[in-house]
């Protein structure tokens, strides 16, 4: 429990200044968008864990002190206030400015570039899944996909993961016709892959490299944040109260993370790394498909914590089958 007190104590005073933002309701739509960003990076949590796992200590320190407030002021107020200010040609305080005094101006600017937003993320996230689908494990989870002969095939290919991801994006554009979508997605997977470059030269042995772990996770939260910042329109044209929801949010899952990390939840319970990985190959599909078609984010978090409930479940009744048989 005492991983998750600074998560009350920060959602505790959250919820006391939506109250004095807009009243019980306020308090209610906060509540709301905490529970939208938790089903919707849950499996953020498990993948953080992973990479936290092969990282220094101290880099491990530094994402959870540094991360929270990049998590909960970067990610959910100055980005998605910086993609207006881009978009508008408006400087940054000018665009909070809009944010406060016309909610609904920001909102329509900001849902006007959801789709290159939603390329970029769904890109990135999904080569997060490809690296992990190709990758060769020894646990396997489902085997019929990851045990089977066309997959050991393919995963002997080189660049499997670019050359997937690339055709995904050429479809996407013959699917869209929008240029501007096909440059974000391959941003995306071009960002995925400087990053696993800079991780190669600076990591040693088993260990990590520190900042570049670091800047990962944060890329990674980058792209799980997107979906949270405008689907939270649909409940409040307030952007203190959806940074004050998806901020306590991110804590928590910060606050989850650690737990994994410190408890080696993910070595024990043998599928849950599966189950997230799934669920963000999910995520990544949906991302690129709300380009075209609306998609409830309620669906994308429900989706994403099944997958991971079926992963912990089968993990406990395989631990329980492997004490019996010993």
């Amino acid at each position: 429990m005492r991983y998750f007190i600074s998560s009350f104590a920060i959602m505790a005073m959250g919820l006391i200044a939506a109250f004095y933002l807009g009243g019980l309701t306020a308090i209610y739509i906060t509540f709301l968008l905490i529970v939208l960003e938790i089903s919707l990076s849950f499996d953020n949590a498990v993948v953080n864990a992973k990479v936290l796992e092969t990282m220094d200590p101290v880099w491990q320190k530094r994402f959870i002190v540094f991360g929270i407030p990049i998590a909960v002021f970067g990610m959910r107020l100055v980005f998605p206030l910086a993609i207006v200010s881009i978009v508008t040609g408006m400087g940054l305080m000018e665009t909070l400015q809009v944010a406060m005094n016309q909610p609904s101006e920001y909102e329509k600017v900001l849902k006007a570039t959801e789709s290159t937003i939603f390329a970029f993320g769904g890109a990135f996230l999904l080569m997060v899944f490809l690296d992990f689908f190709f990758e060769e494990r020894d646990i396997k989870w489902v085997t019929f996909v990851e045990g089977s002969k066309m997959m050991e095939t393919f995963s002997g290919v080189a660049n499997i993961e670019l050359i997937t991801a690339i055709m995904i994006g050429i479809a996407l554009g013959h699917i869209t016709q929008d240029f501007g979508v096909v440059l974000a997605f391959m941003y995306g997977v071009l960002l995925h892959s400087l990053l696993g470059m800079l991780d190669h030269f600076l990591s040693s042995d088993t260990v990590k490299s520190g900042i570049a772990g670091f800047i990962y996770l944060e890329v990674l939260d980058a792209s799980f944040s997107f979906d949270g910042v405008i689907g939270a329109f649909a409940l409040t044209s307030n952007i203190f109260i959806i940074m004050i929801g998806l901020g306590v949010g991110a804590m928590f899952v910060r606050s989850i993370t650690l737990y994994f990390v410190e408890h080696k939840t993910l070595s024990e319970f043998r599928y849950l790394e599966h189950g997230a990985h799934y669920a963000i190959g999910i995520l990544a599909i949906i991302m690129l498909m709300k380009i075209t078609t609306h998609i409830s984010e309620m669906v994308t978090g429900t989706i994403g914590i099944g997958l991971i409930t079926i992963a912990f479940l089968h993990s406990i009744w395989e631990n329980k089958q492997a004490n019996l048989r010993a």
